[in-house]
Parts: C-alpha cells; sequence; structure tokens
C-alpha cells in the first residue's frame, strides 16, 4: 500500500462512500416504485391500510455508509498527521475534508430524521393504521437516525482519541470528557424525545397538534438545550492542556483553492443526485384502468419501464458520470494541490 499512502486513502475512502450513497438513493427509488401506493375509492375513502416503504431503510443506508467512510477516512487522515513521513500538507487536507464530510453526514442525519417526522402528519389521516407499519415506517427510522447522529458525533469529535495508561489499557474518561460528550449529547436526545412524543400524541388523538402539545414539545427541547449549554460551559470552564504546535496557517490561495474544489464537488454532485432521480422517475409509468372499472379496478398503479439502451445513454450515464466526475475532480485537486515536491 506504500503507492497509495495512508493520506490519499484519507481522501479517496469518504468520496467511495459519496458513491455508495449515490447507488443507495437511487435503489431506494427504484423500490418505491414498486410500493403499492394507498388506494381510494371514488368518495376519496381510502380502501386498505398503508403497506410498508422498505425504502426510507435503503435511504438510511445510503447515509450511513458515507458517515462511516468519513469516520474511518478522518482517523486515517489523524494518523498521517502524526506520522513523521507523512506528506503533512496533504495529511492536513486530508483531515479537514474528512471533518467537512462528517459535518455533511451529521446534516444529512438531522434531514432524514425530520424528513421522516414531518412526513408522518397526515400521512395515515382516515384509516385506522396499523401499529407495526407505524413503528417500521416512522419511529423506528428516526430512532436510527437519531442514534447515528449522536454517535457519529461524538466519535468524530469527542471519543476519537483517548489517552492510555501505563500499561497500554485506555484511560477513563475525564470529568471535561464527559461534561463534553453531555453537552453534544443531551440537546440531540432531548429533541428526539420531543419529537416522539408529538407523534404518540398525534397517533393516539389523530388529530392536529393542540397548542399545549407544542408548548410542551418546544419546553422538552429548551431543556435539552440548557442542559446541553450548562454541559458545555463545563467543560469549557475546565483547566486546558498545554496545546500541541501547530504549523503555520496555508497561504490564502490555497484555501481558496480548497473551497473552490469542495464547492466543485458540492455542486456536481447534487446534479449527480438530481439527475440520478429523474432518470428512475422516467422508469415509471401508471397503468391504465378499463372504461367500465369500479372501485379498486379504477385505480392507476405504478409501472417500471423496460430498460432500453436510449434511457441508458441519455439518461443514465449522465448522472453516473457527473457522480464520478465529482469524487475524482475532488479527490485530484487535494490531491495534486498538496504533493510532495520531489
Amino acid at each position: 500500500m506504500k503507492k497509495f499512502p495512508l493520506e490519499n486513502r484519507a481522501v479517496a475512502l469518504p468520496l467511495a462512500g459519496v458513491v455508495v450513497t449515490w447507488w443507495a438513493f437511487m435503489l431506494a427509488q427504484i423500490i418505491d416504485i414498486f410500493t403499492p401506493p394507498q388506494q381510494y375509492s371514488t368518495n376519496g375513502m381510502p380502501i386498505a391500510d398503508a403497506t410498508l416503504h422498505p425504502s426510507i431503510y435503503v435511504f438510511f443506508a445510503g447515509i450511513l455508509a458515507t458517515a462511516i467512510c468519513s469516520l474511518i477516512g478522518q482517523s486515517w487522515a489523524i494518523k498521517a498527521r502524526a506520522t513523521s513521513d507523512a506528506n503533512a500538507a496533504l495529511a492536513r487536507s486530508a483531515h479537514r475534508f474528512a471533518n467537512l464530510m462528517v459535518i455533511l453526514s451529521l446534516a444529512a442525519g438531522v434531514i432524514f430524521v425530520i424528513g421522516t417526522f414531518m412526513g408522518a402528519f397526515n400521512s395515515y389521516s382516515g384509516r385506522s393504521e396499523n401499529l407495526v407499519v407505524r413503528l417500521v415506517d416512522v419511529y423506528i427510522p428516526i430512532l436510527l437516525g437519531t442514534a447515528m447522529v449522536v454517535w457519529v458525533l461524538l466519535r468524530a469529535f469527542v471519543t476519537r482519541e483517548h489517552e492510555r495508561n501505563e500499561d497500554g489499557t485506555k484511560a477513563r474518561m475525564s470529568e471535561t470528557q464527559k461534561a463534553l460528550t453531555l453537552g453534544y449529547v443531551v440537546p440531540i436526545l432531548a429533541t428526539a424525545f420531543a419529537i416522539i412524543f408529538g407523534l404518540v400524541v398525534y397517533d393516539i388523538t389523530r388529530t392536529t397538534l393542540q397548542v399545549w402539545v407544542w408548548v410542551i414539545i418546544v419546553l422538552i427541547v429548551a431543556f435539552g438545550v440548557v442542559a446541553g449549554t450548562r454541559f458545555a460551559a463545563k467543560a469549557k470552564s475546565a483547566k486546558a492542556e498545554a496545546p500541541k504546535p501547530r504549523t503555520a496557517l496555508a497561504a490564502g490561495a490555497t484555501v481558496l483553492n480548497f473551497v473552490l474544489s469542495i464547492v466543485f464537488g458540492g455542486v456536481v454532485g447534487i446534479m449527480a443526485f438530481a439527475y440520478g432521480s429523474s432518470a428512475v422517475q422516467k422508469l415509471q409509468t401508471w397503468s391504465a384502468p378499463p372504461v367500465d372499472c369500479k372501485d379498486m379496478d379504477c385505480q392507476s398503479i405504478p409501472v417500471l419501464k423496460p430498460i432500453t439502451w436510449q434511457w441508458l445513454i441519455e439518461d443514465a450515464a449522465p448522472a453516473k458520470v457527473l457522480i464520478l466526475l465529482a469524487v475524482v475532480g475532488v479527490y485530484f485537486t487535494i490531491t495534486e494541490r498538496n504533493r510532495q515536491a520531489k
């Protein structure tokens, strides 16, 4: 692996995670096409209970893939910076890039949780919902998303490095580390608890949340924020250790190029996801019900069109090329800019 140094791998792995996420998102949308939609009678009443949506777990798996790859890339970058023979400039850039990818993964996890929460309202109105469907489609994804955000946050910025005892075993967390951990975790867990509380009330009453319920939800979130702030202040007021010597800040042009490479990757990546989603949607069509239909027979159902060479070349291929351009472009702009002079 000497030809592919650790700092290079630290840049490449999070980008590989983005590719996995892209494929997961495309697969999830294809699964949605095969998921039967809610059927309604001619008077607008739901005919049957809602079905499970396994695609939500594929979406979550895609987000988790980038998060895990970013965490591993971050640990590799930290190890590369501690290695005397590593490319210091590239190792620093890899560390900053891995941190950015971790933050983007956290943002995606938060959006996943909030999107699942907001999508749960009014999506089951007018029918008695199966409790198992509600748990699998809503509550479990929210719990998984919250757990991922907490784990990634702690793993990336709190517990990634532990001091060692003289015998080589891991040292216990100090009071400062414990306070810092609680400062991160308490607001997130309080918000998740408030979200689940609101959904439980909504499921029980089957009505729009009343004002007092929203007051309780906001109160729980406020309590979490205040408690988290208190723990964070405790960690901040602790006696700081002597900082390690740091090299001088990079030149302005280097920082600008780094930012531009990230912007390039972000814009092209968004285009790849958008065009990929559009390509998948073009595979979906709707059946035509017979003229003399009644009730269920009058429902149009989604049907997957056959895959043609025209679709592969005109719709699918551009999206695949864009995601490759994004990851390859970011990788080379980071590694080439920090290449060591021979």
